[in-house]
């Protein structure tokens, strides 16, 4: 037997899914644009652009939580002091970065690890390491995605 569904049904069902849409993709969307990578800025950067940069963050990230305070009918203040809260989790939750001297440290043993079982030649493993140290390899305070000047993997 097929039930018509009344206009008031459909429209509270359609009300609600739209509630729920809002309060699953507002914090997807806050946490996306927090884990964006951000590209390290290179030596040649001057910091008028990084104060830009930070500016510009902040700036929609005010715009993003008046919306949704908006949206959800609450005050400005409490939907920042929330996803601020979050982001403070989120930072303390995270593990601690190696530095670099113990990032090479451990390049440096999976090298000779690599030597030791045949898998490279001691020059190999010297000509890894050295462009290493010399930042060539992606990541923090090297070149390419994440690095450098950010330019890659956008």
């Amino acid at each position: 037997m097929i039930r018509r569904m009344s206009r008031k049904h459909l429209l509270a069902g359609l009300a609600a899914a739209g509630v729920l849409g809002v309060g699953i993709a507002a914090p997807t969307v806050a946490l996306a644009d927090h884990k964006s990578p951000s590209p390290t800025p290179s030596a040649s950067t001057s910091t008028d652009q990084g104060t830009d940069r930070q500016q510009q963050r902040a700036d929609r990230q005010a715009e993003f939580a008046e919306s949704l305070a908006k949206e959800l009918g609450v005050p400005t203040d409490k939907v920042t002091a929330a996803l601020e809260k979050l982001r403070e989790q989120r930072q303390a939750d995270r593990p601690e970065r190696p530095s670099t001297g113990d990032r090479q440290a451990a390049l440096k043993d999976r090298l000779d690890q690599a030597v030791k079982d045949g898998k490279l030649t001691q020059e190999q493993a010297d000509a890894v390491l050295k462009a290493a140290e010399a930042g060539v390899f992606p990541g923090p305070g090297g070149h390419g995605p994440r690095g450098g000047d950010g330019r890659w993997g956008r």
